[in-house]
């Protein structure tokens, strides 16, 4: 190969890089998002409304997503299922503080497959727990020392009594859609899961929701990582505050917190 034909291809390399649209050249930025918010976001971004190229989805639960992020995970957008995993960031300077809003709520609830005869009341005490458990079944429930829905539910079961009687009966799961799953697939005849949880899948339905007041307010805060603070993300993150997100995060059963909506709004 001569080193003219190599300098008249570079030139060529150089004139198509130029004609190529800048968001092509652009990687798309990427959103580090609770497990739970997955059906949500994948609507979002299949319809567009998170922007084109659509952004980078990455879920997991908040604890994980949070230390990815503190060792220096390439995240524009971190959106966890309750404030201790964001303050966790915060304190390890990995978000950007100023830009931190509540973005949404949820609630917890006690699910079975959804051809269940299954009876439970979550304030009636554990008989009608271990009744439906049977001999050998599990009661799947996200990690409860790390994972925010299980952190929930370790909260509402204690203060409901439950938790002592019932924890030996328990399926640990990574993640709160990993629980939901063992219900999906009938490996656990009961589960806590979030409301949205269980809107998003036809396989289930909701025996009870716990009381709000037996656990700590489901809030999921989000805001830009550390370093990320471009106009892609701040295009991103007010996508996420738009009143069309919060029509589809009400449809999947979030609530839109008002913090959120006093942002569309400013």
């Amino acid at each position: 190969m001569t080193r003219a034909f190599i300098r008249i291809a570079r030139r060529g390399l150089a004139l198509f890089a130029l004609c190529m649209p800048l968001a092509a050249l652009a990687a798309p930025p990427t959103i580090f998002a609770a497990a739970s918010l997955q059906p949500a976001l994948d609507q979002m971004a299949h319809a567009g409304q998170l922007g084109s190229p659509a952004p980078q989805l990455v879920y997991a639960s908040s604890a994980a997503l949070a230390r990815q992020i503190e060792s220096g995970a390439p995240a524009d957008i971190f959106i966890s299922a309750d404030e201790r995993w964001m303050n966790d960031a915060a304190q390890h300077g990995a978000v950007l503080t100023d830009t931190r809003v509540n973005l949404l709520g949820n609630a917890l609830v006690l699910i079975a497959p959804a051809d269940s005869h299954a009876e439970v009341g979550v304030t009636h005490g554990t008989a009608p727990f271990l009744k439906a458990l049977g001999k050998d079944g599990r009661l799947a429930i996200a990690l409860p020392d790390s994972v925010p829905a299980g952190i929930y539910a370790r909260q509402s079961l204690t203060r409901l009594g439950l938790w002592q009687a019932l924890q030996p009966r328990m399926a640990m799961a990574r993640d709160v859609r990993a629980a939901l799953n063992l219900v999906v697939l009938r490996q656990c005849p009961l589960g806590i899961v979030y409301r949205s949880d269980a809107v998003s899948e036809p396989r289930v339905k909701v025996l009870a929701t716990f009381p709000a007041a037996s656990h700590k307010p489901i809030v999921y805060p989000v805001a830009i990582v550390k370093g990320h603070d471009n106009a892609a993300a701040r295009a991103l993150l007010a996508a996420l505050e738009s009143a069309q997100a919060g029509k589809v995060f009400r449809h999947w059963g979030f609530t839109v917190l008002p913090e959120a909506e006093q942002t569309v709004r400013k």
